[in-house]
């Protein structure tokens, strides 16, 4: 009888890091470590790099104590599901440009998906790379 092959495994992977500038090599360098052996790596470490540096640049993260703190979920075959979460703050577009940042803009054109979601206390980016389309 004819079986189906086993799912792929799915590695999960979560860290918080103080929310300082210097914080956002060392989130590169573990996703790095954790995709090595992936093409999609790049796409995501761009990405959590992106995502990171807007937590410390421009939420209350960047408060004394404050933090932010990177997810991975990886589905080899599938999807990467990335997730920065924030510690909130106003959310006000840069003047000159109502609609978005730059950030997001590597976000929209590397990501198969993404979205937002949370508020000022607590805010979560996220975004899916669909191995399909890489």
């Amino acid at each position: 009888m004819h079986q189906p092959p086993p799912p792929a495994q799915v590695t999960a992977w979560a860290r918080t890091y103080p929310g300082r500038p210097d914080q956002i090599p060392q989130a590169r360098a573990q996703i790095r470590q954790l995709l090595a052996d992936y093409a999609i790596a790049d796409d995501v470490i761009l990405c959590v790099s992106e995502l990171a540096s807007n937590a410390v640049l421009h939420s209350n993260s960047r408060s004394p104590g404050g933090s932010f703190t990177v997810r991975v979920t990886l589905r080899p075959g599938d999807h990467v599901l990335i997730e920065v979460e924030d510690d909130g703050g106003p959310w006000a577009p840069k003047p000159g440009n109502p609609d978005r940042g730059h950030g997001l803009d590597i976000l929209r054109a590397l990501a198969s998906s993404w979205g937002l979601n949370g508020d000022r206390h607590s805010r979560i980016i996220w975004a899916r790379f669909d191995w399909s389309t890489q």
